[in-house]
């Protein structure tokens, strides 16, 4: 295993880049603590991928370094790192069979028979193929041929870091939770460093101890599943974490009031005088139904078993909370009330500390 660490770190695929906008990925400092379980998650195009290549050797960065345990490996090819990569589709070998592409990286390793089969046999099991061990590859489905390559990618035990590149995209939705669920007993058995690229939120935050989101190219967000979802620190954080994301309203912000919309609704906390685009942000979760509070109209409300989703405007604004079980839905005008202990603060989309945390916390 090994502490991987990025230093001023930047891509671009333009061999001239002529500013900010011409690089894939914005410079950034990032360290992925040795043995940690990591979620690497943000909408397509964010850069995810390329930053997984530069970690793994596949793609050389603009600037900045790449090191493995303080070694300086920027410009090694992937051999030399000593990691297992496992990519969105299959990679399998068809002419062999689900034993022998389990047990290739070991043979290939010079690794002895005894330790190979009970290897082999171990993650078999894991992956739910033991039947289809002497089976050629040739006749599989796509999902079981992603099985064998989540199984090679984790079948050696001596690896810097397993790295997976989005690998239950042609999973059946059953087996992905299964398969989740063996990668977190892996981490926890073997303390792997492991780095699993997504677009899908509910795969990041059960697997992973830390998620690191993206968006537009630069992390945004480091934290555990509950950080991210009670402090976002970005708007694009609170809007993808979550079903529904969090509502956002723009407000002028004064001590512990926040103007929206000419109505006054109290924060939690006292905040600084701000500049630029000043936003509030609140979970549906932390918003009710009131006597008082922003007007909104309701459009609809939708269930979805444990709770109802009610769909409103205000202000031009789409607004969701989430009623209670047994709480009666309302039609047409009503009006919010915003937990104040619960209300975010944004300018330029990044959080705002409130007073009293602007050092330290």
């Amino acid at each position: 295993m090994a502490e991987i660490t990025l230093s001023k770190l930047a891509h671009s695929y333009f061999a001239k880049p002529r500013g900010e906008a011409d690089f894939a990925l914005k410079e950034m400092d990032h360290v992925w603590q040795d043995g940690g379980a990591y979620a690497l998650l943000g909408a397509s195009g964010c850069g995810k991928t390329t930053l997984l290549n530069i970690i793994s050797g596949l793609v050389t960065p603009s600037q900045g370094r790449v090191l493995f345990g303080g070694r300086d490996v920027t410009r090694a090819p992937t051999a030399e790192r000593n990691i297992a990569q496992v990519f969105q589709f299959p990679v399998v070998y068809d002419t062999m069979t689900v034993r022998e592409n389990l047990a290739f990286p070991l043979k290939n390793r010079g690794r002895d028979a005894a330790y190979v089969a009970r290897r082999v046999d171990q993650i078999a099991k894991m992956i739910g193929m033991e039947s289809a061990l002497d089976r050629r590859a040739q006749g599989l489905t796509a999902d079981a041929k992603q099985k064998i390559s989540l199984g090679r990618g984790m079948v050696r035990e001596d690896v810097n870091a397993i790295l997976f590149d989005e690998p239950l995209t042609v999973i059946d939705p059953h087996m992905k939770w299964e398969l989740r669920t063996q990668l977190k007993q892996l981490h926890r058995e073997f303390g792997h460093t492991m780095i699993y690229v997504t677009h899908d939120q509910t795969e990041a935050l059960t697997f992973a101890d830390k998620v690191v989101v993206m968006h537009e190219g630069r992390v945004v967000q480091t934290g555990t599943p509950e950080e991210l979802f009670e402090t976002p620190e970005h708007t694009f954080v609170g809007y993808f974490i979550g079903s529904p994301g969090m509502n956002l309203f723009d407000a002028e912000v004064q001590g512990e009031t926040a103007r929206v919309n000419g109505i006054d609704v109290p924060l939690g906390a006292a905040y600084p005088a701000l500049r630029g685009r000043v936003q509030i942000g609140i979970r549906p979760e932390f918003v009710s139904l009131a006597a008082e509070g922003l007007p909104v109209t309701v459009t609809r409300v939708e269930d979805v078993g444990r709770h109802r989703i009610l769909r409103a405007e205000a202000f031009g604004r789409p607004v969701n909370l989430l009623l209670p079980e047994g709480e009666a839905a309302a039609t047409g005008q009503t009006r919010l009330r915003l937990a104040p202990e619960k209300i975010n603060v944004y300018a330029d989309d990044w959080r705002v500390k409130p007073l009293g945390q602007q050092r330290g916390a």
